[in-house]
């Protein structure tokens, strides 16, 4: 009569007459005896599977009996266990899987069959990496030397303020008929000057190449304004008696200017000049 195994190569008796599914990696694992069977729970996905396998097996052994339940193919497979990825060699008892344990599988995108292939992957991958720190540094230097701009502008910008309420005081001034020294427009459009010449320093692109260029013609009006205030003042006046004395007081220009509109006119004509020095 012939062994209950013939009717079925996929299984084997043990001894004590216990019917098992044969292990094929037995001979692979140089043993005869892989152990007895326990339960593994198997979680790929959103779906969870049951298999049987023998303790002492490979994790080899268990992608080819968990391709039978997902129909994923072993070398696709990654099969985690406690967190860590298992490699096909390790023996499940000594990675101290037992009965009930939960394995996780995960899909394996690259092959570890075609090593010259997955070079390829890794060395695109390191590639594609390698670019991408390029470009976040490209950009990050990018947004520094951006707000570096901004923030430089912005100081230039302060600084016209200042000068733009004194270029109106002038013009209030001199659209009144008084007289003003004539040091009084060659010191506002030095100060003009030297706000243009940082502007003209100043590296930008995109909305602070904007602002910069806006602040540039802001500066050159005020130069032009002066221009013509000066030559204004310059004329004779009609009536002497509008002539009237000016008292201009400079203080270190980074500090502001302490007086931006002209004091009161008096009958007789005074010229007094309180400079400051200007750092």
């Amino acid at each position: 009569m012939k062994n209950s195994t013939s009717l079925n190569e996929d299984w084997e008796v043990r001894p004590g007459g216990m019917l098992v599914q044969r292990r094929e990696s037995a001979v692979a694992d140089g043993s005869d005896d892989a152990g007895p069977l326990i339960k593994i729970n198997v979680c790929y996905g959103p779906s969870h599977h049951e298999i049987h396998i023998p303790a002492q097996s490979t994790f080899g052994y268990m992608k080819e009996i968990i391709e039978s339940k997902i129909g994923l193919e072993p070398k696709q497979q990654k099969i985690l266990f406690r967190g860590q990825e298992k490699e096909d060699g390790e023996y499940l008892h000594e990675a101290g899987v037992k009965d009930k344990s939960k394995v996780l599988v995960l899909e394996n995108l690259v092959s570890k069959e075609k090593p010259a292939e997955m070079k390829e992957h890794e060395g695109t991958s390191k590639s594609e990496v390698k670019e991408n720190e390029e470009i976040s540094k490209r950009e990050m230097k990018e947004r520094e030397e951006t707000s570096k701009a901004f923030q430089a502008i912005a100081e230039v910008r302060e600084e016209v303020d200042k000068l733009a309420e004194r270029v109106s005081a002038l013009q209030v001034a001199v659209n009144g008929g008084t007289r003003i020294a004539e040091e009084e427009f060659g010191m506002s459009s030095e100060l003009l000057m030297r706000q243009l010449l940082k502007l003209d320093a100043i590296e930008a692109e995109g909305e602070a190449k904007v602002q910069r260029k806006a602040e540039v013609r802001r500066v050159q009006n005020y130069h032009d304004l002066l221009d013509n205030l000066k030559s204004s003042n310059s004329k004779p006046f009609s009536n002497s008696s509008n002539t009237v004395s000016v008292t201009t007081e400079w203080e270190t220009f980074d500090s502001g200017l302490e007086s931006s509109s002209p004091p009161p006119a008096s009958s007789s004509t005074r010229i007094t000049q309180d400079w400051e020095r200007f750092d």
